[in-house]
């Protein structure tokens, strides 16, 4: 068994998980050997936010979620499976836990032993945690383009987690440089994200983000900001960018689940991204189709 060790707290404040359909408190979390996500990385997580009583950008997690069982050839458990059995989970774990406003991760994971070939018909094991959410919509000050990870396309780099180490590696070049933002290019050169978030970019009235070919994640913020901008009506360009078209931007921003990030230092450019007119339209767009 791998105990997984928590700090010593009162029970009544201890964390409540969500392991397999069963709600427990963290310290008494036992995950059983084998366990192929700890041995082969042999799944993916999704990372929601959980505000007004459902999840934000529902529909969007639950078709990369999908799409990542159905590339990794792993059922979704029926507790995370449709929109309605997504919401009541989330509800459940959030509210063991006291929360209104919650970051939610789901983890999931092929069950069984075996070695690169699963045992046939392995069930799907899961885990669920939620904690306070802290939005972040600051700006971000100094950011640079990574130099040690590329990102390169598979077919797997759309999901979170089979990844995962190549951003660990660039959060960990992040902090060498002393940098607030990393952007990753690919293996050819084009912009293709930032360490956490999706990168996005204005000049000439026209909105420009990597394409998922050049490997990046495919962002559920990323494609909820495209699908808003076309319903209003926005030029909207997904391609294969070089860094000096992005430095040629008048306005560079990051963003993923938890905010929206202007960029006010890329390298030696400086941009005034807080302040730019679209930047403020995409942000009413957001909140009035939520509100």
């Amino acid at each position: 068994m791998i105990h997984i060790v928590q700090p010593k707290q009162p029970l009544s404040h201890s964390p409540v998980l969500l392991y397999n359909d069963h709600l427990l408190p963290a310290a008494d979390l036992a995950l059983p050997l084998p366990n192929r996500g700890l041995q082969f990385n042999d799944g993916f997580f999704e990372t929601l936010v959980w505000a007004a009583d459902t999840v934000r950008y529902l529909s969007h997690h639950l078709r990369r979620m999908r799409a990542a069982a159905v590339a990794l050839h792993l059922p979704l458990p029926p507790a995370l499976a449709d929109a309605p059995s997504l919401v009541a989970t989330m509800r459940r774990v959030t509210a063991a836990n006291s929360l209104t406003e919650a970051r939610v991760r789901i983890q999931l994971w092929r069950g069984g032993g075996g070695l690169y070939s699963p045992p046939p018909a392995a069930p799907t094991e899961y885990l669920v945690a939620a904690l306070p959410f802290q939005p972040n919509d600051q700006p971000i000050n100094q950011a640079g383009f990574a130099r040690e990870t590329h990102t390169f396309h598979t077919p797997l780099s759309f999901c979170k987690g089979p990844h995962a180490l190549y951003y660990v590696r660039a959060g960990l070049e992040r902090q060498t440089r002393g940098l607030d933002e990393l952007l990753l290019l690919d293996a050819t050169g084009h912009v293709a994200e930032a360490v956490s978030a999706a990168v996005f970019w204005v000049r000439e009235g026209q909105l420009y983000t990597p394409a998922l070919a050049t490997g990046c994640v495919a962002g559920v913020r990323r494609a909820h900001l495209l699908a808003v901008a076309h319903q209003q009506g926005l030029p909207c360009q997904e391609g294969l960018f070089t860094p000096d078209q992005l430095l040629a931007a008048e306005a560079v921003f990051t963003a993923n689940v938890a905010g929206i990030r202007p960029i006010e230092r890329l390298e030696g450019s400086t941009f005034a991204s807080a302040m730019h007119p679209l930047l403020g339209a995409l942000r009413q767009w957001e909140t009035d189709e939520t509100s």
